[in-house]
């Protein structure tokens, strides 16, 4: 007997940052996500496999569900006390899946790319949420931390609308399928961003005009899901980078990395890392390859559309 849970993986098109607080954050759930798989176990542990999109072990350990319960703070980071810190917040929301249990053998398998930072954390959370049957929100706050809008994508399949209300998490489900949904492509930068790292220098150059600034992102976010053309779309994307540019103080990805694109480039979630989306009129793979980037996905090959 195995029992499978699945979760989707996300991307952030606008309101990175911001979302933390309170600010409307749009984003899509990809085709791309990860599963988890429970069989029954033995020896009061867990036989623990994780597998990358190509089958190959990347991870793989016994954690003895003493080590779950007791949670003894960790020197060193590892993927291991990782994973054991999630399981004791489950375990603390419902010790039901620890206390009336053998064991298990539990395996997760992802169908993108570990590095591509579509939400390796946040499709483990959201399954193992469903697993201890507790809200993955309340395991994110608990372990990790973040805005929740990775939770709502792997929990979602169509495109959403996401704000905190009162530190609660507000899930909008959303249409977003326009004509020019052709000329928009996702491209991988080769290079993985720590969320934790960004979130804090988002906070150490927040300033205060955060509710100003909130209003013009929700303003721009209502402008992108409404418009009607291609140059529209290109707009406002643009003016969404511009303006989250000026909150951070860095420079665009497009100034940095790519002036001389014919067309809008925007980075997604932690800026400077992962993925960019890049609007063009024209399909842009020759340039992003002649610049030494490989991975360019198209919306529908990256987006989930039911």
């Amino acid at each position: 007997m195995k029992t499978t849970f699945y979760s989707n993986g996300k991307l952030l098109i606008t309101g990175e940052y911001l979302v933390l607080d309170g600010a409307k954050a749009f984003a899509l759930p990809t085709k791309f996500g990860q599963n988890l798989i429970v069989k029954k176990g033995q020896n009061q542990e867990i036989i623990w496999k994780s597998y990358n999109y190509d089958d190959q072990l990347w991870f793989e350990d016994v954690i003895s569900f003493s080590e779950i319960i007791n949670n003894v703070e960790a020197k060193i980071e590892t993927v291991k006390t990782t994973l054991i810190t999630i399981l004791h917040e489950a375990y603390l929301l419902n010790a039901d899946f620890i206390n009336k249990a053998e064991g298990y053998e539990i395996s997760t398998h992802l169908t993108f790319p570990k590095n591509w930072g579509l939400g390796t954390s946040s499709t483990l959370l959201n399954n193992i949420a469903q697993w201890a049957k507790i809200d993955a929100f309340t395991l994110l706050k608990n372990s990790f931390g973040g805005s929740g809008y990775d939770i709502a994508c792997a929990q979602n399949n169509t495109p959403i609308v996401y704000r905190l209300e009162q530190s609660l998490p507000i899930v909008e489900k959303t249409v977003f399928n326009p004509e020019f949904s052709k000329n928009i492509f996702f491209v991988y930068l080769n290079k993985k961003q720590s969320s934790k790292v960004a979130i804090t220098a988002y906070y150490n150059n927040k300033n205060e005009n955060l509710a100003e600034n909130i209003v013009d992102n929700n303003k721009i976010t209502k402008a992108i899901l409404e418009a009607k053309t291609l140059n529209e779309f290109a707009h406002f994307v643009e003016k969404h980078e511009i303006h989250l540019s000026n909150i951070l103080e860095l420079e665009t990805i497009k100034e940095i990395a790519f002036p001389d694109f014919n067309g809008v480039v925007k980075s997604l979630g932690a800026w400077g890392g992962d993925f960019v989306m890049a609007i063009s009129k024209e399909n842009p793979k020759e340039y992003f390859t002649s610049k030494g980037y490989e991975t360019i996905l198209s919306y529908d090959e990256m987006i989930l559309q039911m």
